[in-house]
């Protein structure tokens, strides 16, 4: 259950937005000062808003947007007005300090819909792009922000485990169509499975295709792994683009070897330059070591948190381990190790080489990672 901080010195407002957000599944949380806020917020998990009014009890949005910055946190914050004044929220807006607005006397119309366009269910927190400090993520986040803007097709190249989708998701973030729908879908998934009948457009697969291309109408749609699309699937979607002219971006993630596919003919080559219009090609983790270290930093804090655990630390030998193994499976292994190392050594305030090396079989992680996968389907 998403948490939303309400911040507001009117306890009947305060009362009619907890009402409202309890109705609709979400557990608020309700202070009227901004020193309670900031207790809030360090407690707040992954996946929570902020409602604020503009003016509460000994302080400011600004006051607490400021605070948030200084202090790393980035919970959306959207802004209670009761008068509008143009130039305050644009300039909140501006410093981006403020997702949204919603004006007093509207927060019975207005406030869920608009908490709904920002609340993360806490498992999309994975989709987060974590800053790193290479170069090479550095040229990836110019190419983010060129891409975003030209509005065209996109395919991220990279091997599975690299962040691909986090990249796409920030390419949705940064783009014209960011209020517009967004539909990620996985191509080797259930979501595409459909009977094809070549001489029919009326086909299984062409409707359920063709129908995540309504919904995502004036949007976008994430086809995850474009690679696993059989000769059939593919067919669809060219036809789909190049007869229906959909006004849906397309952003694509595929693996590196959809280039041999296009080239021994098992990859349609038209439906190929259809999707990429543009490309960013994203290198292996074990090939830029420099963001190792933040990056299992980043999620060592956030899994203490997701499991109430004390937050632990690298020790230098523990970095070299770090350094030193091959990482086949990338960031989503180094994520899975992370979450092992929360749950799994609780006692330990300071991980050292001998704990790492003695994981780096992947005996005891994929037993974890199966454990959990089986509570999280049960």
């Amino acid at each position: 259950m998403n948490k939303i901080l309400i911040i507001d010195a009117s306890d009947s407002d305060c009362r009619l937005m907890s009402g409202l957000l309890t109705r609709a599944g979400y557990e608020p949380i309700a202070v009227e000062n901004l020193e309670a806020a900031k207790d809030e917020v360090e407690k707040l998990p992954p996946g929570a808003v902020i409602v604020t009014a503009m003016k509460f009890t000994r302080g400011t949005a600004q006051e607490l947007i400021n605070w948030q910055k200084r202090e790393g946190y980035r919970f959306p914050v959207i802004a209670i007005v009761d008068n509008l004044n143009p130039n305050d929220l644009l300039e909140l807006m501006r410093s981006g300090g403020t997702v949204d607005a919603i004006q007093r006397p509207a927060i019975d119309k207005q406030l869920v819909e608009t908490v709904q366009k920002y609340i993360m269910d806490i498992e999309s927190v994975s989709h987060e792009l974590i800053h790193r400090p290479s170069k090479e993520f550095q040229r990836i986040e110019r190419e983010i922000t060129r891409i975003a803007a030209a509005d065209a097709n996109v395919i991220i190249f990279g091997e599975s485990g690299m962040g691909k989708e986090q990249i796409a998701r920030e390419i949705f973030r940064q783009s014209n169509r960011t209020d517009k729908p967004l539909i990620v879908i996985e191509a080797g998934g259930a979501a595409l499975v459909g009977e094809h009948k070549p001489d029919s457009e009326k086909s299984e697969m062409y409707n359920r295709i063709g129908g995540y291309f309504k919904k995502a109408a004036r949007g976008t749609i994430i086809l995850k792994n474009v690679h696993l699309l059989n000769f059939d699937k593919q067919s669809v979607v060219l036809h789909i683009l190049s007869e229906d002219h959909p006004d849906v971006r397309v952003i694509c993630t595929a693996e590196p070897e959809l280039l041999e596919m296009v080239s021994d003919k098992s990859f349609r080559s038209n439906l190929f330059f259809n999707l990429r219009e543009m490309d960013i090609t994203v290198k292996p983790l074990r090939k830029v070591t420099e963001d190792i270290e933040p990056v299992a930093e980043f999620y060592l804090m956030q899994y203490a948190k997701e499991h109430n655990e004390p937050e632990k630390n690298l020790d230098q030998s523990a970095v070299k381990a770090l350094n030193k193994h091959d990482w086949p499976g990338n960031i989503r292994e180094l994520r899975n190790i992370m979450e092992y190392l929360v749950v799994c050594a609780s006692d330990m305030d300071h991980l050292d080489n001998s704990f790492l090396y003695s994981i780096f079989d992947l005996e005891g992680i994929d037993s974890y990672m199966e454990v959990k996968k089986n509570m999280t389907l049960s």
